[in-house]
């Protein structure tokens, strides 16, 4: 492709602002440097290179499948190829059950026309992307009295951070991205009998703003604005989120394998060569989402094996062992993969527990918060 073909796209779309974008109080100096957010941006590491690595996984917000429907399942589910229905689904996490239900984004599409968009793993490198350059362009803002957090940040920038990390994506592409993920809206409701009671309903990214003047906007320089969704807020209040290997987990070939890097970062905290990790099928299918297109489910299954071999490849896993869970006549129930970590993997836990542990024992500074309470449903406990 030209350089010239490559250019145009900015100046054909740029990022839509969320309705009363320019009513929002601008992030302020001491919304960039506090110690709050500094505990966020500090990494328990030896060299430059093993901090670019690293990277903040958020509890819940991680573990909620909101990434789960593919582009080619959207395509078929389109009403008149535009419209799509709210998406539902139930997951579980540390033992509660949770519905989560994703209200489609509409956005204009390339060819003009308005159509219906889940997020998917294209928007989900995206916001790992904007995560990342929180952190390491010191461009993140964590803002106590408005209770909010996000990110300052270029088209150029997220562009480079991605093709960085093995994810070539054209200016358009993002600015899709970005404009399905201020748009969707993400409900995730605990399955506990009480209605509405621990509700959290917003956008992925629930504010996206211009901060330079409306004739730059089309200049891949310009600078825009990001909300991160409340219960990363929650979490960077709370110093709930652990530091793991974001370049090993942005290079891997299927979101699958993103996912259970993720999981296994955020769950397999006690890792050690005489303590494997347990992972069921059921609970990979349940809490995922990215299983249900597999209608037989032996199929599903070895989409399953062929990740995990991938994060034996990668260094995250030593080996894993198969036991199948059959029922009458030899019929395949479930699969129970028995994880062996790798000593890489060890030393990246390890280090993620004293980070949290020494950060978490560290005295509120300006922005802080109560870390007395855990983070919950919604995240935003003060």
């Amino acid at each position: 492709m030209s350089k010239k073909a490559d250019k145009q796209p900015v100046r054909a779309i740029v990022p839509k602002e969320t309705a009363g974008a320019d009513l929002l109080p601008k992030p302020t100096l001491a919304d960039f440097e506090n110690r709050q957010l500094s505990l966020f941006q500090t990494f328990l590491a030896n060299t430059d290179e093993q901090r670019d690595s690293l990277s903040n996984a958020v509890d819940l917000w991680d573990s909620v499948p909101r990434y789960s429907v593919s582009r080619q399942a959207m395509t078929k589910a389109r009403i008149n190829d535009r419209f799509l229905e709210k998406h539902e689904t139930t997951f579980q996490h540390r033992g509660r059950t949770y519905t989560r239900t994703v209200f489609p984004a509409r956005v204009t599409d390339s060819d003009g026309v308005d159509r219906d968009y889940y997020p998917s793993g294209g928007e989900e490198l995206v916001e790992d992307a904007l995560r990342k350059i929180a952190i390491d362009q010191q461009a993140g803002f964590f803002d106590k009295p408005n209770y909010r957090s996000g990110v300052s940040f270029t088209l150029y920038a997220l562009r480079e951070e991605l093709q960085k990390r093995g994810h070539t994506r054209s200016y358009q592409e993002i600015v899709q991205s970005l404009n399905i993920l201020s748009q969707c809206v993400v409900d995730i409701r605990p399955n506990d009998g009480n209605a509405g009671e621990g509700l959290v309903r917003s956008a992925c990214l629930p504010a996206l703003a211009a901060v330079s003047r409306n004739k730059l906007r089309e200049d891949p320089k310009a600078r825009w604005m990001v909300q991160f969704h409340p219960l990363v807020t929650g979490s960077i209040d709370q110093v709930t989120y652990r530091q793991f290997n974001y370049h090993l987990m942005m290079s891997h070939s299927t979101q699958l394998a993103r996912w259970l890097h993720k999981q296994l970062v955020l769950k397999y905290t006690f890792a050690h060569h005489l303590k494997p990790f347990d992972m069921r099928y059921s609970t990979v299918k349940r809490d995922s989402g990215l299983l249900d297109e597999y209608a037989r489910g032996r199929k599903g299954i070895e989409k399953l094996e062929a990740a995990f071999r991938e994060l034996v490849e990668r260094g995250v896993l030593l080996s894993f062992k198969r036991e199948d869970v059959t029922g009458p006549r030899g019929k395949i129930l479930d699969v129970n993969f028995i994880l062996q970590p790798h000593s890489n993997f060890i030393s990246e836990a390890k280090a993620a527990n004293k980070r949290q542990g020494d950060d978490q024992q560290k005295p509120v500074g300006i922005g802080g918060g109560s870390r007395q309470k855990p983070v919950g449903i919604g995240g935003t406990s003060r």
